[in-house]
Parts: structure tokens; sequence; C-alpha cells
């Protein structure tokens, strides 16, 4: 029975919806948890300083395939192995933090999806200042303990150029930080929010949303659940499809396929979300023109 070593950040578990995608491809494909596969559900519990020792765990407990959900614990499994392959989810941009050469030929031990992190979080702070054109200040979320954060800063700097924003970056180590950069944005007479697309604001997506809801500031989000449970604005990659395929990559490399073979993938379809309610509540009107190119409308 093959072994699979699963590494997330947050405490979800195999039973949580976020990655249901993921598993329930598995399923399709055959492999049963406890019957045709045995797979280890290690969670950092929001510390990504924890994925160096899970990974060693993994390596512990004779893992056949590593799948892993964010780029520090990618980082932390290659740092582990150069043998035993590792599959992600959907990593913000693994040619820019080191763990493949290519999307094309990712060589190595390392493939899987990505879900190109910078280009979308630009795309974000566009739409932001599409739906509120006085938009001027805006407080960036970020947690850049994350490799992929800074590319997405980065990104969100050369778009608020043109757009005519100035970007306030708040950099959130963990949820206790949440409410002083809040406090710090209020100083700054901040006008809007924009999260990048770590884990960390996944799982303190409620969290977020109420303080956003209480400061009075039109957000958008990197997040599927934000726009139904309250939030503004969302703009993201079609996960649920992007899980679905590594489930598939995991199936092949179990068959005998060689992670340097299988091209990193892209997304192939984005989800725009809007929640009516929300733009009601901040006295937001909505122009047509915007609604009707939304794929998900909350009222």
């Amino acid at each position: 029975m093959p072994r699979l070593c699963f590494l997330a950040f947050g405490p979800d578990s195999l039973q949580s919806n976020r990655f249901g995608a993921f598993f329930e491809g598995l399923r399709d494909l055959g492999y049963l948890n406890g019957q045709t596969i045995a797979i280890e559900y290690l969670s950092a519990d929001g510390r990504g300083d924890r994925f160096p020792a899970m990974a060693t765990e993994c390596l512990r407990r004779h893992a056949d395939i590593i799948v892993v959900s964010t780029t520090p614990a990618a980082q932390a499994a290659k740092k582990a192995t150069r043998t035993i392959p590792i599959v992600m989810t959907a990593l913000g941009d693994p040619v820019g933090s080191g763990l493949i050469d290519s999307l094309a030929r990712p060589g190595g031990n390392v493939t899987g999806m990505t879900f190109i992190a910078p280009v979308l979080a630009a795309k974000r702070l566009e739409l932001l200042k599409e739906l509120v054109p006085r938009l001027s200040r805006v407080l960036v979320l970020t947690y850049l303990a994350d490799p992929i954060a800074a590319p997405q800063v980065e990104a969100m700097k050369n778009a608020a150029r043109a757009l005519g924003v100035t970007l306030f970056i708040r950099d959130i180590r963990t949820a206790n930080d949440l409410p002083a950069a809040f406090d710090m944005g209020a100083k700054d007479r901040v006008e809007g929010l924009i999260t990048t697309a770590e884990s960390i604001f996944a799982i303190n997506n409620a969290r977020v949303i109420d303080l956003a809801a209480t400061h009075g500031l039109p957000a958008v989000y990197a997040s599927t659940l934000s726009v139904p449970n309250g939030g503004l604005l969302s703009y993201i990659a079609d996960f649920p499809a992007l899980y679905a395929s590594a489930a598939s990559y995991v199936d092949r490399i179990l068959k005998g396929a060689r992670p340097a073979d299988l091209p990193v993938q892209q997304p192939a379809k984005f989800e725009f979300a809007i929640n009516l309610k929300a733009a009601k509540a901040l006295g937001l009107p909505v122009a047509q023109s915007f609604l009707i190119r939304a794929d998900r409308v909350i009222e």
C-alpha cells in the first residue's frame, strides 16, 4: 500500500472542505484511505517554522509521495529529500521560489499545480479600483515569511503606480497581528483592503472580513470562502480543478511517471465573485457593466 504524506499550513483535516477536491480526486481514482493508500495528514497549525520537522517526519514514516499545499512546505520537503516525489496542490510561484526549473520542464522531484499568484494579485487591485474609483490609499495584508508574498506585493506596486494608488503594506506573522494592522491602516487613512494569497489569510478568513467591515473598508480577497462569508470581492483561480489535477498527478507518479517529466499546470479558469449585500452595507454602487462580469453574485 503506497503511503502519502500531506503537509498543510492550517488546522485542517482529511474531513475539511478546503482540500476536499484533492481527496475526492484520489477516491475517484481508486485511492481509498486505509484500503488502497495510507494518507498521513500533518498540519503546521498556522506555524510555518514547523515544516522542516514535518518533512523529516514524512521521511521517518517512509512516505512514497509527499503532497504540499504551501511554498514553505514544498521548500522544506525538497530540502529533506531529492528522491521522494513531491506534488504541489496549487502553489503561487514555483519557478520564482526556486522549487522547479520551469513550468514545462520542472526537473528534479517536484511537480504539480500553480495558481500564478503575482498575476492575480495585480488583477485584484485593478478590480478594487474599478469598483471604487476614488480609491487612492490601500492597506495590503501580507505574510512575508512565505516566498510567494513578496512577488505579489511587487506586482501590486507596479499596478498601483499605473492606477494612482498608494499601498500601505503590513506584514502579518500571526492572527494576533491583524487588529493592530487595521488600526495602523486607520491612522494612514486607507480607503480599501487587499490580502495576498498565503494560507494564513485563508484560515483567518472570517476574522479579516469582520475587521474590514468594522473599519468600513471595501476589500478584495484571494480566498474562495471570502465572498460567501461576507467579503466584498474575490478573484481566484479555480482551485477545485487544480486540486483534482494534483490528485491525477499523484496517480501517475505512483504508477511510474517521473515528476521531472510532468509539466506544472496553470489554471485554465478563474472566478470573479461579488457580494452585493456587502457592497450595500458599504454604500458602494455597483455598475451593471461591472456586475455582469462576475462569475458568482451573492445577494
